[in-house]
């Protein structure tokens, strides 16, 4: 992702400061740096991808430094940063999102629309089926929370909703949404071709600071 977002970024126009990546070193990039260097205190704003062990030290570090924070990390209990963040700062420091995916938000959309649609239908089960690559660490995904989430809230179904999360391959990442009924079913669907629609988003939200 960090390769992505930095191809994306200077694409778009913008200047990469510097790069945080503890697996590389000096000879392997120019631009690696830490958090107490001047180029990234220099910095309009950081993106963050890492792992949910490291994301909220790394936000920490970077809200130390004054640098506002987009970040796509997910297996972490990114809600209480984002509520700390609106009580200790006077503007916005930290954007979280599951998925940065514009399609994705879309989906999003649509699926919170169904799930209210679907509050008046209580013959229909929802459940939800994540597919990702065998490299993801966080199961379920982040993004299938987000559909839990809303259909539970939107919804409120008797039963609760089953997540079914499978690793295969290298796939980037499908989401199904299921609603099933003695009569029928109905099923939406998001599937990613590949992982630019998650950095290009990052790079977007970044855009706004």
């Amino acid at each position: 992702m960090g390769h992505m977002i930095e191809s994306i970024a200077r694409e778009r126009g913008h200047e990469i400061v510097g790069i945080i990546d503890p697996t590389l070193v000096s000879d392997d990039c120019s631009l690696v740096i830490d958090f107490d260097s001047k180029a990234f205190k220099s910095a309009d704003v950081a993106i963050e991808f890492t792992t949910p062990a490291t994301a909220e030290a790394n936000i920490r570090a970077a809200w130390q430094q004054g640098i506002p924070v987009v970040s796509g990390t997910t297996g972490w209990n990114a809600q209480a940063l984002m509520e700390e963040d609106q009580q200790i700062h006077e503007k916005k420091m930290f954007v979280w999102k599951s998925n940065f995916s514009v399609g994705v938000n879309i989906f999003f959309d649509l699926n919170k629309e169904l799930a209210i649609k679907m509050s008046e239908q209580p013959q229909y089960t929802p459940s939800i089926t994540e597919t990702h690559h065998i490299h993801k660490l966080d199961k379920p995904s982040g993004t299938a929370k987000t559909l839990y989430n809303d259909i539970m809230s939107a919804a409120k179904p008797l039963n609760d909703v089953v997540i079914e999360s499978i690793r295969e391959g290298e796939v980037p990442g499908t989401h199904t949404v299921t609603w099933d009924s003695e009569e029928d079913t109905i099923v939406i669907t998001h599937i990613a071709k590949g992982r630019r629609g998650f950095a290009l988003g990052a790079v977007i939200a970044a855009e706004q600071f």
